[in-house]
């Protein structure tokens, strides 16, 4: 069983940004699967983002795991790869 990476992504709030950065992701066949973590210090924009990953990814036929969190050290346990957008 391959495992999947997971991608921290801090400042998640910011939906556009975001939203960019994780259509470009699940596009590669590699990174297709990935466990998504999203962080963010806002839990409003965080639940928003939250929604707009999830639907990115069933519309890219991305089995991924979309994950979110407030703590940045939470966020970012067994991270493979983060991007940080401020």
């Amino acid at each position: 069983m391959t495992k999947h990476p997971k991608i921290t992504f801090i400042g998640a709030g910011s939906t556009v940004f975001m939203k960019n950065i994780i259509g470009d992701v699940l596009q590669r066949p590699a990174l297709k699967d990935a466990t998504i973590a999203l962080m963010d210090i806002d839990p409003q924009r965080l639940s928003e983002s939250e929604i707009v990953a999830g639907k990115l990814a069933r519309t890219l036929g991305s089995k991924s795991e979309i994950q979110t969190f407030t703590s940045q050290k939470r966020a970012l346990e067994n991270a493979d790869f983060v991007v940080v957008a401020f």
